[in-house]
């Protein structure tokens, strides 16, 4: 299946899993879903100029992030004038980019191309300040940028709750629950910022690290946390905006059915060294 059907699929996905806390409503699901939908011509054009240039060039990046801006107006129109998945478009873009750039590499040779990808600036992008890039500014928060560059820690970890889960026979919808709320526990989300402030990334990284802590989807108390956490974020309208995409990442990643990602933990270690945007 081409890499840009693996992306669009990995993200519907990460759309459609029952019981993540402040998961969208029903009515909003379809919108996600067909907005996700318009996102293939991106990601094929992203695999596509990937493997043109064979390598993580200045030029490439700068023609995956000028095929990134014309996706995000697409995504825009699909979902009702609504800017949707933005994140989604830079973290499996990146993604989609590296696997073609690696074909038949396993994850480490994938995690490390995006790596080199994200590192190079574009310098055509515009210079306009985008929600992220504020926020990180004024929290010192790593933000999408800074996940990237530092070769995506968060995906690996997501990957590592998933294959420990299933050894330990935990269904998959569970087990890709467990694998996003251990990205919740540690990931300095700039749409969290944005919205609540420290306050609401401390709510939801408290929430989801005593979900982790309690066992997960696995146990009662697990699942009972997972319950308190979501009727606190939807209280105050909060969602998991920038965990989701790197969930759809990682069920990227892991779709590309490559060899151990253990040799990530090097790399990634660097993951509370974020860069800043």
């Amino acid at each position: 299946m081409p890499l840009a059907d693996d992306a669009v699929h990995a993200l519907i996905e990460e759309i459609d899993l029952e019981g993540a806390p402040g998961r969208a409503q029903d009515r909003d699901r379809g919108r996600l879903r067909w907005a996700a939908k318009a996102l293939y011509p991106g990601f094929e054009a992203m695999a596509a100029a990937a493997r043109r240039t064979g390598e993580p060039t200045q030029a490439l990046r700068e023609e995956l992030g000028a095929i990134g801006r014309s996706t995000e107006w697409t995504a825009m129109r699909a979902g009702c004038g609504v800017r949707t998945h933005r994140g989604a478009i830079w973290a499996l873009g990146l993604h989609v980019a590296a696997a073609a750039l690696e074909p038949g590499g396993d994850r480490l040779a994938v995690a490390a191309a995006a790596k080199r990808l994200a590192g190079l600036r574009d310098r055509l992008a515009p210079l306009r300040a985008s929600h992220g890039s504020t926020v990180s500014t004024t929290y010192g928060a790593a933000g999408a940028r800074g996940e990237a560059r530092a070769g995506f820690p968060h995906v690996r970890r997501a990957l590592d709750v998933l294959g420990k889960s299933r050894k330990d026979g935990v269904a998959e919808p569970q087990a890709r629950l467990d694998a996003l709320l251990r990205i919740m526990s540690s990931l300095q989300d700039t749409e969290l910022l944005y919205d609540g402030g420290p306050p609401a990334l401390r709510l939801v990284q408290n929430g989801a690290r005593a979900a982790v802590e309690a066992g997960g989807m696995a146990t009662a108390e697990g699942r009972a946390a997972v319950s308190a956490l979501d009727a606190q974020v939807r209280e105050r309208g909060l969602g998991p905006g920038g965990s989701a995409p790197l969930l759809a990442a990682a069920l990227f990643v892991d779709g590309l059915g490559a060899t151990d990602m253990a040799g990530m933990a090097g790399m990634a270690g660097a993951g509370a060294r974020l860069s800043r945007v």
